[in-house]
């Protein structure tokens, strides 16, 4: 028999119906492209991806390149813990990408220094007021760009109701023209030494983990965790147990804003200038990260971790590709192909659990 009665009040636990944690899959999917990109590198390039094959390092692994692994995806990873708590909530954010862009040329406009090579800033964009500033000013500049960003898109969404894809796409093609205006095309460069240690050497890793560990605690562990995966399995039904689905919307997609003006801040930090085109399709990747990651486009489901374990999986193909020297379309080819068959695996996990309940 599938059914034991060892529950109270009459209540049996059907084993039929016991799953493994989806983030255990996901991380399964991670082992079994590592073992490929393994298998290949030694048919074709006769190295390992990922382990020290010629006793050039102290362990066993290849330390360089899982240091670029992580530290390739750890920027755009930062906006996909923030894209996953819009998608648990069955919206979507397109703008990310371009709220990068012009948060980068923002921000770096006041962590500009006042000389270079004892001439003044030629890249200087404000006058001397804005100059030599404290690291901190143009880091909360950074973060209340993406905070109103966020803002706009909360208030569009929750009280307009313009439907997400509509309301992000408008504000992802009014930032990136925001960043084009901004010094009219121009690059924004030299910015303070204290600056440019926010996104130096593992800071940008060291910060996406951080965060990420603090969004595991949030949405499983707080009222607003529990809030936004209610209002992602049933709106309707959050709002009849009191939930006030407008606030808390907008306070998500702030959230989501704020860390694509942080992801912009550590971007412009680690590349020591800022550019127009910074974040071009940001956006795209933060949401694959996201869906590989097991988090439902149907909203509901998803969490923090999955999201993680998504962006390793995008690092791996990415860093797997060059250690075969393969041209970057096959690559973009693969992760189209897996994101279709993530949410068509999600699709099918859906109906199979209606037909099981």
């Amino acid at each position: 028999m599938s059914e034991n009665s060892d529950g109270v009040g009459g209540l049996t636990f059907d084993k039929s119906k016991r799953q493994w944690p989806n983030e255990l899959n996901v991380f399964g999917a991670l082992i079994l492209i590592i073992v490929i990109f393994e298998i290949l590198g030694a048919i074709f390039v006769g190295q390992s991806l990922l382990f020290d094959s010629n006793d050039r390092f102290d362990s066993i692994f290849n330390e360089a390149r899982l240091r670029i692994i992580i530290i390739q995806v750890a920027i755009i990873g930062i906006i996909a813990l923030g894209v996953t708590q819009v998608i648990i909530t069955a919206g979507i954010d397109l703008s990310s990408g371009s709220v990068v862009g012009a948060t980068a040329m923002i921000a770096m406009s006041f962590a500009q220094v006042a000389t270079v090579n004892g001439s003044p800033n030629p890249k200087a964009i404000f006058g001397e007021w804005a100059l030599d500033l404290p690291w901190i000013i143009p880091v909360f500049v950074g973060l209340g760009v993406g905070f109103i960003a966020g803002m706009v898109n909360g208030l569009l969404v929750a009280f307009a109701r313009i439907p997400p894809f509509i309301a992000t796409l408008g504000m992802m093609l009014f930032a990136r023209g925001v960043a084009q205006w901004w010094s009219l095309g121009n690059p924004v460069s030299f910015p303070t030494e204290g600056y440019a240690k926010i996104g130096a050497g593992m800071m940008p890793v060291i910060i996406f983990l951080s965060l990420a560990v603090l969004f595991h605690f949030v949405m499983n562990y707080t009222v607003y965790g529990k809030h936004t995966y209610a209002i992602g399995s049933n709106e309707q039904a959050a709002r009849m147990s009191g939930i006030n689905v407008p606030r808390h919307l907008v306070l998500v997609y702030v959230i989501a804003g704020m860390l694509a003006g942080l992801a912009a801040v550590i971007l412009t930090s680690k590349n020591l200038t800022a550019q127009s085109g910074m974040g071009l399709t940001y956006e795209l990747e933060a949401i694959a990260m996201a869906v590989i990651g097991g988090v439902s486009l149907f909203g509901g489901r998803g969490s923090i971790i999955g999201t993680v374990i998504g962006a390793l999986i995008i690092g791996v193909i990415t860093s797997g590709f060059t250690f075969l020297r393969l041209g970057a379309f096959y690559q973009e080819m693969v992760l189209g192909m897996i994101i279709v068959g993530a949410v068509a695996l999600d699709q099918w996990q859906q109906q199979r659990a209606a037909a099981r309940a």
